[in-house]
């Protein structure tokens, strides 16, 4: 009689769901750590890596960028960056995470010598944070004012209205008459932002930034404690809002563009907007701008991503997630210039300009120019109220993949002490952030939420994704990468991935960050310039994240033996428990490096627990002889 230890292996357990090429998203429950919690349903990692890249640059960063970059021409070198620079980075970062399952500081195990680099990211992220809610603050302020009958910033004759302010129906019956000169003239909802909302004539400078605007001070409190109640579960709680987050902004991006179109003189912005101009493709500043949006907007370096995919099953099919992300990404920026625009040629002819001089990027755009075409529709605030709506929930969700990357980060490095405790340490993350930027709630905190939206993720982030593609590519190997991906999704990158990954994406991001440090041009907010000291201290916010990179290695070096150079190498090596986070997806060199590993061959975990073997199995097994033959090879 067999012994029952080999009877109990050879009978078939019925599996709770096999996996199969067909459906490559896997088992969603039973492949994850346990204690460190995964996506409950299928859709919950795709619409957060939506959420999370679809953003507030799409709809007021996009738009501009394309006019002044050439019209329909800038799509050219749009497209060509995201082949070359976006699609790469983008698929290099979910692979990293999903393989290892660790957040971007523990990640480092493939490469103990830089996980300086990690450090950076979290720097960068943290600042980040600080300011993007804020901005979050006054969309939530707009959204209050826009519960209303009458908008606030819809007339003249307020208490923060000066002489030179002039409604557009006085523009417009003045047009009709006589012309007037409005050079000289501020638009009511321009006094409203920076008289009532900001109150920056209470501050002279970045140096004096006078009192805290309360109900400033309030929206961000209110900001903040969204922010906590949703991720308050981690991924479990996150990934369930984004299914609204992430969704309802379509829809009203597409009321907006639907009423936009049907607006009289919609069409003048719309050529504005579109009209290329191929001439500017001989520029190298429209590639380099094409490059910058693509880079910023699918948010690659912050850590969201690979903190993301970290939560998936091994076998989840990134490979297609990030196609659909990114090409769902370039298209809503797209069709937000079509939103944007329509409404901007509709304004510019109700005020009888060009459409260039309406037209503004960033902030100026979401709470000056819009707000204004809004009071020129009938139900303003109705269609007010659906902008900024629109604008919160596409704030909202980039800002959970922020603090999910923080806080994963951490709790990663120490889960033993923090995991328990998730929800305390991420109530004392939001509390220490919201603490932080209070200066922005002050009459002169725009001119540091500038600062911070200038340098926080300037030339540091690039150093960080440049050095994160050297390192993957060139330290820890391509083959060896390449076979990484091969053991989760059943097929390897292709020669398009291999020749960005090597050449193309560094050579393009190196362009970018010679490019910003030649052409680097101090701060500056409307007519005001930020003083020496400012800028400094703005310098050094970037340089100290690209500082971590060598202060991580000292450290790396200082924790090995040997000689100096034998202290680097072993630094440079993965470490021990670099790999899958599961025992039954370890293979080749991955078994029974996982600390406490019992099984020789991690095969044999996946017939006792499926009662055979699986597709993802037979990959396994080419994979292990693939590393034998390699192994021959090397000994011969």
């Amino acid at each position: 009689l067999p012994s029952p230890a080999l009877w109990s292996l050879t009978q078939p357990v019925t599996p709770d769901l096999l996996v199969s090429p067909s459906s490559q998203d896997g088992d969603l429950g039973s492949e994850c750590p346990e204690d460190r919690g995964n996506w409950t349903g299928r859709l919950d990692f795709l619409l957060s890596c939506i959420g999370y890249c679809v953003g507030l640059g799409n709809v007021w960063r996009f738009p501009y960028r394309a006019y002044t970059n050439g019209g329909g021409a800038f799509l050219v070198p749009y497209f060509i960056m995201l082949a070359i620079c976006g699609i790469p980075i983008f698929f290099m970062e979910l692979s990293l995470g999903q393989f290892s399952s660790l957040g971007p500081l523990a990640v480092w195990k493939i490469s103990p010598l830089f996980k300086g680099v990690g450090m950076g990211t979290i720097l960068i992220v943290s600042l980040v944070a600080i300011y993007y809610n804020m901005i979050i603050a006054y969309v939530l302020f707009y959204l209050f004012a826009s519960l209303t009958s009458d908008l606030p910033w819809q007339h003249c004759g307020n208490w923060w209205n000066t002489e030179l302010c002039l409604g557009h129906r006085v523009i417009r019956a003045g047009n009709s008459s006589l012309p007037i000169n409005i050079s000289n003239t501020v638009s009511p909802s321009e006094e409203y932002w920076s008289r009532y909302v900001l109150h920056i004539q209470g501050s002279s400078g970045i140096g004096d930034p006078g009192t805290i605007r309360w109900n400033l001070c309030l929206c961000l409190l209110l900001s903040w404690t969204i922010v906590y109640l949703c991720i308050l579960k981690g991924v479990k709680s996150s990934g369930k809002v984004v299914y609204f987050t992430a969704t309802f902004p379509y829809l009203i991006l597409v009321m907006l563009l639907i009423r936009g179109v049907t607006l009289e003189g919609a069409w003048k912005g719309i050529q504005f907007y579109l009209t290329p101009q191929f001439d500017h493709l001989l520029s190298s500043k429209v590639w380099i701008e094409a490059a910058l949006q693509i880079f910023y907007s699918l948010g690659v370096g912050f850590g969201g991503l690979l903190t993301f995919a970290s939560y998936n099953t091994f076998h989840q099919n990134i490979y297609r997630d990030t196609f659909i992300v990114t090409l769902g990404n370039a298209i809503t920026s797209i069709l937000a210039g079509f939103a944007i625009f329509s409404v901007l040629g509709y304004m510019s002819q109700e005020l009888g300009v060009p459409v260039n001089q309406v037209a503004k990027a960033g902030p100026g755009l979401a709470f000056v120019v819009y707000p204004q075409a809004m009071t020129m529709l009938p139900l303003s605030p109705f269609w007010s109220f659906l902008f900024f709506f629109m604008l919160l929930t596409l704030g909202l969700d980039s800002q959970f993949a922020f603090m999910e990357t923080i806080v994963t980060a951490v709790t990663d490095e120490f889960p033993y002490y923090l995991r328990p405790k998730k929800a305390s340490f991420s109530a004392v993350i939001c509390i220490a952030l919201f603490l932080m930027g209070l200066i922005l709630t002050t009459e002169g905190g725009m001119y540091w939420l500038v600062l911070l939206d200038d340098y926080s993720a300037g030339f540091g982030l690039m150093v960080v994704v440049i050095t994160t593609c050297l390192v993957v590519t060139r330290v820890y190997g391509m083959k060896r990468f390449c076979r990484d991906i091969h053991m989760m999704l059943g097929f390897k990158p292709g020669p398009y991935f291999r020749a960005c990954w090597m050449v193309l994406s560094p050579a393009t991001m190196m362009a970018l960050l010679v490019y910003n440090i030649v052409k680097y041009q101090p701060s500056e907010y409307g007519n005001y310039q930020f003083p020496t000291w400012a800028e400094a201290l703005g310098i050094l916010m970037g340089v100290l994240s690209c500082l971590m990179i060598p202060l991580g290695m000292v450290v790396a070096v200082l924790q090995e033996e040997g000689t100096l150079w034998e202290r680097v190498q072993q630094a440079s090596r993965p470490a021990l428990g670099w790999g899958p986070a599961l025992e039954e997806n370890r293979s080749g060199a991955y078994v029974a490096s996982l600390a406490g590993s019992q099984s020789p061959k991690p095969l044999m975990v996946h017939m006792r627990k499926y009662g055979g073997i699986t597709s993802y199995e037979n990959t396994a097994i080419e994979v292990d002889r693939e590393m034998e033959e390699e192994d021959e090879e090397e000994s011969m």
